[in-house]
């Protein structure tokens, strides 16, 4: 078996693992971002009454590529201090153990995805030749979560602390991402600043696609594939640097 193998067998494995742990089995998978999507509509949209009339699917829009990107971070990052045991016992490549994590999250997007198209359809939001762009948007994503995680990964075990700045950090990114609110509305001076933040160039680009059938400039499409690219070579390199070494702080 060779190591992209042994990523999907044991990522498969560890989604069946987590539906057996929950009582409702897979159906939690649906529940659960259906249930994060709904608690922050309550306090945003109709708490705070932040947004217009189409602000629920604005805010959707943002928060399911949001819950993907945050977890796979959260969990990817501590991946390899988790896996200890495992590691302990036999040899893996340390890229092999956020890229299980990665893809466990990514199938569980994949997933829930296709009702929140299916709620816009019925929502009045016409199905186009635009959608098919969420093919190149879903894999610079996936692209960009694999390389964070990875690189967090392996610098967890040397730095343990690292993991509760990524915790706060995780909830500032979230709103200078443009989860809450449209980046339109800014000072363009500003805006240009906010979209260096390649998260918040996704974010615009699924509701572009979603909300107004547009095409995501090709512009955003290769930063973020770029920006992906660096943080991925950044990421290799470190995990071959340490990948015989990290054994000796778990």
């Amino acid at each position: 078996m060779n190591y992209l193998e042994l990523i999907s067998v044991k990522a498969w494995a560890d989604l069946k693992s987590e539906a057996n742990r929950a009582y409702i089995g897979f159906l939690w998978w649906f529940m659960e971002p259906i249930l994060y999507m709904g608690s922050f509509y309550l306090l945003f949209g109709l708490g705070l009454k932040m947004g217009g009339e189409n602000f629920m699917y604005f805010l959707l829009c943002g928060l399911l590529p949001w819950k993907w990107f945050s977890s796979s971070l959260s969990n990817g990052s501590s991946s390899i201090v988790a896996n200890a045991g495992l590691i302990n016992q036999i040899y893996l490549p340390k890229y092999v153990l956020p890229m299980v994590t990665v893809t466990v999250t990514s199938m569980k997007f994949l997933m829930v995805l296709p009702i929140l198209l299916l709620f816009l359809a019925l929502s009045g939001f016409t199905p186009s030749i635009h959608w098919t762009a969420l093919l190149p948007i879903v894999a610079c994503q996936f692209l960009l979560v694999a390389a964070f995680a990875s690189l967090l990964a392996a610098v967890i075990p040397f730095i343990p602390d690292l993991r509760f700045i990524i915790e706060n950090g995780m909830l500032l990114l979230m709103f200078l991402s443009g989860v809450f609110f449209d980046m339109t509305r800014i000072d363009e001076s500003l805006r240009a600043i906010f979209y260096l933040n390649p998260v918040a160039v996704l974010l615009k680009n699924y509701r572009e696609v979603l909300l107004h059938n547009q095409w995501p400039p090709m512009f955003d499409i290769f930063y973020i594939a770029g920006f992906a690219a660096v943080v991925g070579a950044a990421s290799w390199y470190v995990l071959k640097k340490i990948d015989r070494r990290v054994i000796k702080v778990l």
